[in-house]
């Protein structure tokens, strides 16, 4: 390959500009697809759990498939930069579609149209995000340029998904109310009060963010050139498993990032519901979007500075921070599960188990990645194969699996709770242009209780299963992946030395 010239700054920009708008997208779809067809459109939750599970496990098995096309694609342009624009129009448009749906479509068309849009987005958005992280090598000449590269880009998309995560129930409300007009006399019954107003603000705020989406992206593909032809290693799902069943280490470290994934997203999935119907309050809006300001600024610093500062300073190694991190988040759940009992309906008490639980979060995402790089060197010395692309194409396959089951999870909760209608007496008590109504006052005790168990003690139970799973079967000490290193590079060196005759 070619020698490449260094990235500019403008390159830099135009790269990371294309990560804030991909997770706005992403974002705006894993945290309020749910929200958006069962609490306002009143699609059953159990239909919306069984869309979400079916079209994320679909999703992590189209990773692979993708992988394969863009490698054997071959244009002018390069080969990821077409499927990056392609994706990008193609998946603004269903995320428009799928958050603009038609206000009198309803039943079992309603459930056909939820289900063709949110799989159709899971297409198109792999569609694109397969070449953005692949085509990092077509424009770096490796080493520092280019982790320096990914950390950027990693940021930038914590940029975007805090975006969304800050703005979008602030933003969605007062662009519904500005913008939404009167609901029509054929659908007050069914869109009563804040319903409308949220319906036509998730309309109006999802096409500005699938317009910055595009915008992004061009100037990503405009300001970053493919310079080379370059090979791109794919792994398809049989890689995966066999390196999985063939390295005990990496089945170890998977099973344990699913696991703790699940629980993390129940609780994400469930906690606009929980400020919504069982803090209540009438800025339930505004007091979701500072839980989420704080929680994403906890998970960004525990990232940059508790992980470094745990590792460095305090000299833990990656276990014991593992296990300082479980037991964090297991506090941080049973603060909030004692709180919310105690009839606690103030937000900031809440920030601070809230805290525990994103900070665990964010540790984790780094410790999980070197839990990772170290299965690699192990299955390398069991199985004399170095499996390292297919072991790290895990980590979104996994993500995406326990996205899935997580979100089926909450929607079988939901639809057991039955939330949305035990709430609407206090909706339609207000008035049709209400801006600000407290949904907590039609919700039963039983349902508030029920609620709180689910996103706090599943989330324990399956934090234990995890540390106990990880605890047995993990055995790759620092002390042992050094050996296990030494190794690797002593048997690499007896296979190159020539042989005596």
């Amino acid at each position: 390959m070619e020698t490449q010239s260094k990235l500019g700054v403008g390159g830099k920009i135009s790269y990371g500009l294309g990560a804030v708008g991909k997770d706005m997208v992403y974002m705006l779809s894993a945290s309020y697809v749910l929200y958006y067809f069962q609490d306002i459109l009143g699609v059953s939750a159990a239909a919306m759990g069984v869309i979400l599970l079916v079209a994320r496990i679909f999703d992590a098995f189209n990773d692979p498939i993708m992988g394969v096309v863009v490698a054997k694609t071959k244009t002018r342009w390069g080969k990821f930069r077409p499927w990056l624009l392609i994706g990008t129009l193609t998946n603004a448009v269903f995320l428009y579609l799928m958050f603009a749906a038609p206000p009198s479509l309803d039943g079992a068309g309603l459930v056909a149209y939820a289900a063709v849009t949110y799989i159709m987005w899971g297409v198109t958005y792999t569609m694109m995000d397969i070449p953005y992280w692949s085509m990092i090598p077509a424009f770096t000449n490796g080493g520092k340029e280019r982790e320096n590269l990914t950390t950027l880009a990693r940021s930038c998309a914590g940029v975007g998904s805090a975006i969304i995560s800050i703005l979008t129930m602030v933003v969605v409300p007062f662009l519904g109310k500005k913008f939404g007009g009167v609901v029509p006399e054929a659908l007050v019954s069914r869109y009563p009060g804040q319903q409308w107003i949220e319906f036509n603000g998730f309309r109006i705020f999802t096409l500005i963010v699938a317009i910055l989406f595009i915008v992004f992206t061009i100037l990503t593909c405009i300001g970053v050139k493919e310079k080379s032809n370059v090979d791109m290693k794919t792994a398809s799902i049989g890689d995966m498993f066999k390196a999985l069943v063939q390295n005990d280490q990496a089945m170890t470290v998977v099973v344990t990032i699913v696991v703790i994934n699940v629980a993390l997203y129940i609780t994400s999935n469930l906690m606009i519901y929980f400020v919504k119907y069982d803090l209540g309050g009438l800025n339930w809006n505004g007091d979701y979007a500072l839980f989420n300001t704080v929680g994403g600024g906890t998970q960004i610093l525990a990232m940059m500075l508790l992980y470094p500062l745990l590792r460095n300073l305090c000299k833990l190694n990656n276990i014991k921070i593992f296990y300082v991190s479980v037991w964090m988040s297991i506090i941080g759940y049973i603060g909030i599960l004692v709180m919310s009992m105690a009839g606690i309906n103030n937000i900031v008490p809440f920030l601070i188990p809230g805290v525990l639980v994103m900070a665990s979060a964010g540790m984790n995402n780094v410790i999980i990645t070197v839990f990772l790089a170290n299965t690699v060197d192990y299955g390398e010395l069991k199985n004399n194969r170095r499996d390292e692309s297919v072991i790290f194409s895990m980590q979104t396959f996994v993500v995406k699996l326990a996205s899935g089951i997580s979100a089926f999870i909450a929607s079988l909760a939901l639809q057991f709770l039955n939330l949305k209608n035990v709430a609407e007496e206090a909706d339609e008590a207000g008035s049709a242009v209400s801006e600000a109504i407290d949904f907590s006052l039609g919700v039963s005790a039983g349902s508030k209780m029920g609620l709180r168990m689910v996103m706090t003690l599943i989330p324990i139970a399956g934090l234990i299963f995890a540390l106990l799973w990880f605890k047995k079967r993990y055995i790759l000490t620092d002390q042992k992946v050094e050996e296990i290193a030494q190794e690797v590079k002593a048997r690499k060196s007896s296979s190159e030395a020539p042989s005596e005759n």
